[in-house]
């Protein structure tokens, strides 16, 4: 769970002195609005259920009047020191730093910053961070995570995270309509591309004035929640496999993608169409076990480019039956005619294969 514990608006989710001191006003949770600890009070709550907690945290802040007569004195005397005080008391387990691309790295003090975090803070062991650091650190810093949102995501020979919200907007739009959310099975394929790829998805919500998550949100969560209690062993803990996608025949579509606020979006790919190919299955691996997570049913399903061993498993978690397959040269085929509706237990569904050479 990752909290935007300060946004570039600078109003702080916890009793920080640097935010009233700096504005001049009441300019936290604590001292306006709710009058709640709100970061501490769901950090507790988080940390109970079994969770770890991590906190998003804006480096900058839009109009702060400090940064704005004495950029300098704003790092000095309100960034760094509001930094220390949120990690030295909720001890976080993530920090994903933003707001960061107006100066660079050294204008921040971010080694200084850095260094305090890995060397000194109660959390040193074990704190992870992002790559916003500076303006130019994004993909650059050495032993950070890299991140895009929005868009098609990075390369599986980097440690990556996607974030994005599940409409167009990472906060609580009021002016978005049932057409710009995602449906949980949109939800589900996004993550399944993002996994394949080696990445972690940072799905947002964005809650109401009072706290409480948007039905429509909340219906997203328990529909992706109760394809991941069937199809979980694919998605947690895997790494990508030597293949992320296979492609039906015909001619792959030109993907005009990138890393941040593009258009890109993964469903549009896995529909069947007459003009271009489609995806027809992702792929992870864990453990000596290859997932084939399939976006939707067909009579016979053909995973190319994979053989499998003397005493090896083929199955399809959750459904009420299992499918007969054989090994044609390198390719394995499934049969799936048998199979009735309500036998699949979601419309995407997932092979697990055992025993891959």
């Amino acid at each position: 769970m990752v909290l935007t514990s300060k946004h570039h608006d600078g109003f702080a989710l916890w009793p920080s002195k640097e935010a009233n001191e700096s504005w001049g006003r009441p300019w936290n949770a604590a001292s306006i609005g709710p009058r709640r600890d709100v970061l501490g009070e769901l950090t507790d709550a988080v940390r109970n259920t079994g969770l770890k907690m991590g906190f998003y945290y804006s480096l900058m802040e839009w109009y702060n009047p400090v940064h704005q007569n004495n950029p300098d004195k704003y790092v000095a005397d309100v960034m760094m020191p509001q930094f220390k005080d949120l990690v030295t008391r909720y001890k976080p387990s993530v920090i994903f730093s933003d707001g960061e691309w107006i100066k660079s790295d050294t204008a921040w003090r971010s080694t200084e910053l850095l260094s305090w975090l890995y060397n000194e803070s109660p959390v040193k062991d074990h704190v992870v961070v992002n790559d916003r650091w500076g303006k130019t650190t994004r993909k650059t810093h050495p032993s950070t995570y890299y991140t895009s949102e929005y868009g098609s995501g990075l390369s599986k020979n980097v440690v990556w995270e996607e974030s994005r919200g599940m409409g167009q907007s990472y906060g609580y739009n009021r002016m978005e309509k049932l057409k710009d959310y995602k449906t949980s099975e949109e939800l589900i394929i996004i993550l399944t591309d993002i996994v394949s790829k080696g990445g972690n998805l940072l799905l947002d919500i964005g809650p109401a004035a009072d706290g409480t998550i948007p039905v429509i949100m909340e219906d997203r969560l328990t529909g992706m929640g109760k394809w991941l209690e069937v199809n979980g062993e694919a998605i947690y803990g895997t790494n990508a496999w030597k293949h992320d996608r296979q492609w039906s025949a015909g001619k792959q579509p030109q993907i005009k993608g990138g890393e941040y606020q593009t258009d890109y979006d993964v469903n549009e790919w896995t529909k069947p169409s007459k003009e271009h190919a489609h995806i027809e299955m992702f792929f992870t691996e864990k453990e000596g076990s290859v997932f084939a997570i399939v976006p939707r049913y067909t009579p016979q399903l053909v995973i190319r480019d994979i053989r499998l061993k003397p005493g090896a498993t083929v199955s399809i978690p959750g459904a009420r039956r299992q499918p007969s397959w054989k090994q044609q040269g390198n390719n394995l085929v499934l049969d799936l005619k048998a199979f009735q509706p309500g036998d699949l237990p979601f419309s995407i569904f997932t092979v697990k294969m055992t025993g891959v050479q």
